[in-house]
């Protein structure tokens, strides 16, 4: 019986892996011009209504240049390669993630008609072939590791572009372009969420072999034919540029906590004492809903702490930002900026040398409900109450009431004092001021055990920023702890007490009436 199961199992035919799903370029057509079309254009050239308002600009699939791609320099993407871009989405750029949207028949017909807006994907004689990428090496995240990794991040030339410490301020940034002649950035090493290809070691470790074609990114693979560094060494690149990023991607929080500190308060930036105080990020996005529109402004995000005393309270503001603004040397670009982003909602505009601004917004008053003041800006009927902060009088803030986003009107004894530090790509600001204010008609009253309604806006003027032209935040909260109660921690400590003697007694007890029975 069993020889017979064996003789079944040998003659049973093996299963064959399923064969890839057949591609349809006309289905693939019908969701292109459905979903794809309005920013990469009817004929794949990257001038859909929608990419003049992008930067980067959409892909021009004619050119069949791809940036994320598995394959060396210069040659075509794998089909994986495509899909994967489809299914994810790039990050720091207008492209979504469609793995969701879509299903998996939707994406690959969509990639098989991608490529027919191309003569160079016609010739299937020659496939593609992937870059046979090494495993890494052990120990990635010890310091000597990182040291050789800075040792050739400086060497092969990233700091130029990427910045000393690799917020992408280096020398060459204003005058970084792809081959369109667009303005690029430089990627801020420090947000590895948003890297263009994904953020691990591995992901950035293939963009430093394979390249970001059409871009100023080069390969480094010549570099180890060259025998200039060794794949390890490249590795340790790749490890060291992951270790400037959190461990984590940051998770917004709806709640700045202000612990009350005992101790004067922390006004300078650089303070030591904010150290021991909880850090809470904040994205930013361009602003569109008044002209002139702005769908891609330089600030992403804002990293808040916040503290306060009996009497008063500080708030610390930090975003990465390329330049201490006004800049000239950032003039240039700012020219191909507004040049690339003139479109129906603007007239076209000279560059300026405009400075990096910060706002700080409030209610006029705390709400006893949900209800807020409208989040840009507040309105005629319903003003708000703000810090503004600008780089070309950093020593100082303006308080004032903004009654739309085209009125603000600063109050004489506004209270609010400002210090501000830039180093290295990156601004460090913090606001200070009273608690309480005689003017409580115009100046929010803080109080301690209140969710206080607070958003923020950024301007990057070598952006070509100002005005309306800005990165917003919708509102969240600021919460002043208050100090917590002696009884808090007394009252357990009581009731432990009270337990405990009273068990000791009832065993007592017990042992009383047991010696006596014995004694019977």
């Amino acid at each position: 019986m069993i020889s017979q199961l064996l003789l079944a199992f040998a003659i049973a035919p093996v299963p064959r892996p399923a064969s890839p799903l057949p591609q349809d370029t006309s289905a693939g057509k019908t969701v292109y011009v459905k979903w794809c079309a309005g920013c990469h254009g009817d004929k794949g050239a990257g001038d859909g209504p929608g990419a003049r308002h992008m930067i980067p600009p959409p892909r021009d699939f004619t050119g069949a240049i791809y940036q994320i791609r598995s394959t060396p320099s210069g040659q075509l993407p794998t089909d994986a390669d495509l899909l994967r871009s489809i299914d994810e989405g790039l990050f720091g750029t207008a492209m979504p993630g469609w793995k969701s949207r879509l299903s998996d028949r939707q994406r690959r017909d969509v990639l098989a008609y991608i490529k027919t807006f191309s003569t160079f994907f016609a010739d299937t004689t020659q496939r593609p072939q992937p870059i046979a990428f090494g495993s890494p090496p052990g120990g990635g995240g010890s310091a000597e590791a990182l040291r050789v990794g800075r040792q050739f991040y400086d060497s092969i030339g990233c700091r130029k572009c990427h910045g000393d410490q690799g917020r992408g301020d280096g020398p060459s940034a204003p005058t970084l372009k792809d081959d369109a002649q667009h303005p690029i950035f430089a990627a801020n090493l420090h947000e590895n969420w948003r890297f263009n290809g994904g953020g691990t070691a591995l992901d950035i470790y293939h963009r430093l072999r394979t390249g970001l074609d059409g871009t100023p990114m080069p390969s480094f693979s010549d570099l180890l034919d060259q025998k200039f560094l060794t794949d390890e060494q490249l590795w340790r690149v790749a490890q060291y540029v992951r270790s400037l990023s959190p461990k984590e991607a940051p998770v917004v929080r709806d709640v700045i906590h202000a612990p009350l500190v005992t101790k004067a308060l922390p006004h300078a930036p650089d303070d030591s004492a904010w150290a021991f105080v909880d850090v809470y990020w904040f994205p930013l996005v361009g602003q569109v809903i008044r002209k002139e529109r702005w769908f891609a402004p330089a600030v992403t995000g804002v990293w808040v702490k916040a503290v306060h005393t009996a009497d008063s309270i500080a708030v610390r503001v930090v975003w990465d930002d390329r330049s201490e603004s006004p800049d000239t040397a950032w003039l240039a670009y700012i020219g191909r900026v507004l040049a690339t982003r003139d479109s129906d909602d603007s007239t076209r505009e000279q560059p300026a040398l405009w400075p990096d601004q910060l706002t700080v917004q409030f209610p006029v008053s705390i709400p006893t409900g949900m209800e807020r003041p409208y989040f840009l800006m507040g309105s005629s009927s319903a003003p708000v109450y703000q810090w503004r902060w600008t780089s070309s009088a950093r020593g100082t803030a303006t308080a004032g009431l903004a009654r739309g986003i085209d009125r603000f009107d600063p109050l004489a004894n506004g209270g609010v004092n400002a210090q501000a530090v830039f180093d290295h790509g990156q601004w460090r600001v913090v606001f200070s001021r009273a608690l309480a204010s005689a003017d409580t008609a115009s100046q929010l009253p803080f109080r301690t055990g209140r969710a206080i309604p607070v958003a923020f806006f950024a301007w990057d003027g070598s952006n070509g920023e100002h005005g309306t032209r800005m990165a917003v935040s919708t509102w969240y909260f600021l919460a002043l702890d208050e100090p917590v109660p002696a009884r808090v921690f007394i009252s357990p400590v009581l009731a432990m007490v009270l337990t405990l003697g009273l068990g000791m007694l009832v065993v007592w007890r017990a042992q009383q009436k047991t010696s006596y029975r014995r004694q019977q």
